[in-house]
């Protein structure tokens, strides 16, 4: 334990978070470290940061500094993100952590942005950097992460680039590239998905549960709907017919408001899961790989169509129901051989059968049936026979809400035994209102 950092460059879906997790419960256990440990995540991982915690490390407390009443609280880990430690700089500075962990280490690769300034300003005993794409577009990148976990490993910057980086980049010189890689890699675990070495070792099929926070307009929507359809359920007749308008409008809104309601705008900062999968696309489309995104509400997918436009300056394909097979056909072939088309947007009962979309490593499940038949049904169009790559799934979970707590429901062994999956979500109707209104 000689104090210095580390690097954990890992490709996405191999589990740096649970690594991450893990090395903290052993430091505590081994009385390395007594002090709270800081974790820096962007705002839209908290949740998973929470989970994984919960899940994996349950003797370990956490506190959440994050908010506006925050407080800074003594526990195992402090949970905080990248603009709230810029913000309150002045308060972690002069806190006392034995370790400091930035997850999405990228965030820092500017040395020059005040974030970068005000994480460096941060001190501790260890320091931990997680990055499954430590350089993204130029070598100042890694030299600012390095600088994180390693002070001045690398020397100052403009002399890391007299050194390194001008002739590597400018002139491609691989000698000086390699004694880069010799002086770095001691430091920076980095271990890709493409590794035979290591796929073997791998479950083709990573799932990932991605917990996402509403945002303000969509937790009053979803109070209000909530509300407002209790209170009409006055007779058994009717019982039935709203709660599937209940369930229906709450999935709505917590896909984006503009899902419930057509006259709100199609802003990707009102909804929770469009701001995780604008950052999840930006992470796949670096690796240049194919994505697809499954939902089952075509308004959905027509929103998701023009949000990526409009922010990542991209044209994916679309499948939808009232498309020709033409169409249809057309549409499967350009995404299988234009390796321009990365993002492939599907409604669910278009897309989720007979369709062969290979190309693609990654799927997103925007909005969840709630039935695992139609949920692997939808995933089994990129993992199947001709996938020669590790197949990344990624479902979208509203935190706080029924989509959270019905995905536990179906997890659970005991509810699975005496539940029909087949029936989908008909099993959802036979609740009574009280039963319901806890759901």
């Amino acid at each position: 334990m000689n104090g210095f950092g580390v690097i954990l460059a890992d490709d996405m879906g191999l589990g740096k978070t649970l690594q991450a997790i893990t090395i903290i419960s052993y430091l505590r256990q081994h009385k390395y470290i007594k002090k709270s440990s800081l974790v820096i995540v962007p705002t839209t991982l908290l949740n998973n940061w929470i989970n994984e915690i919960e899940k994996f490390a349950p003797t370990l407390t956490y506190s959440l500094y994050y908010g506006q009443d925050r407080v800074l609280e003594a526990s195992d880990i402090v949970l905080s993100t990248y603009q709230i430690a810029r913000r309150d700089i002045e308060k972690f500075k002069n806190a006392k952590f034995d370790l400091v962990l930035i997850d999405e280490a990228q965030n820092i690769k500017n040395p020059h942005s005040q974030t970068t300034q005000a994480i460096k300003m941060i001190k501790s005993k260890y320091k931990i950097a997680l990055s499954g794409t430590p350089v993204e577009n130029n070598l100042s990148e890694l030299w600012s992460i390095f600088d994180f976990a390693f002070p001045r490993y690398l020397k100052g910057l403009k002399e890391f680039q007299d050194t390194f980086a001008k002739n590597i980049e400018l002139y491609r010189d691989e000698e000086l590239a390699d004694r880069l890689k010799n002086i770095t890699s001691p430091f920076m675990l980095r271990r890709l998905k493409s590794d035979k070495n290591i796929i073997k070792d791998l479950p083709q099929k990573i799932i990932n549960d991605m917990y996402v926070d509403m945002q303000p307009l969509q937790k009053s929507l979803y109070q209000a709907f909530v509300d407002e359809v209790l209170d009409s359920m006055s007779d058994e007749d009717s019982a039935r017919g709203l709660i599937f308008k209940l369930i229906i409008g709450l999935k709505q809104i917590c896909n984006h408001p503009k899902n419930f309601d057509n006259s709100q705008k199609d802003d990707y900062e009102l909804s929770g899961k469009t701001i995780l999968l604008l950052d999840l696309l930006k992470s796949i489309l670096q690796r240049d790989e194919k994505v697809l995104i499954f939902t089952q509400f075509t308004t959905m997918g027509d929103i998701l169509n023009q949000i990526i436009k409009e922010n990542l300056y991209i044209e994916p394909l679309y499948l939808k129901g009232e498309q020709s097979k033409t169409t249809r056909d057309k549409l499967v072939e350009e995404f299988d051989k234009n390796p321009a088309k990365k993002i492939f947007i599907l409604s669910l009962k278009a897309g989720g059968v007979g369709l062969n979309l290979t190309k693609a490593n990654n799927v997103i499940h925007y909005d969840l049936w709630f039935n695992p038949a139609v949920e692997n049904q939808a995933t089994d169009r990129a993992f199947r026979i001709g996938q020669k790559k590790n197949v990344n799934i990624f479902r979208f979970i509203t935190k706080d809400s029924f989509e959270e707590k019905i995905d536990k429901i179906i997890k659970s062994k005991i509810f699975l035994q005496e539940l029909s999956i087949r029936n989908g979500e008909k099993w959802i109707g036979d609740l009574d209102k009280d039963e319901l209104r806890e759901l």
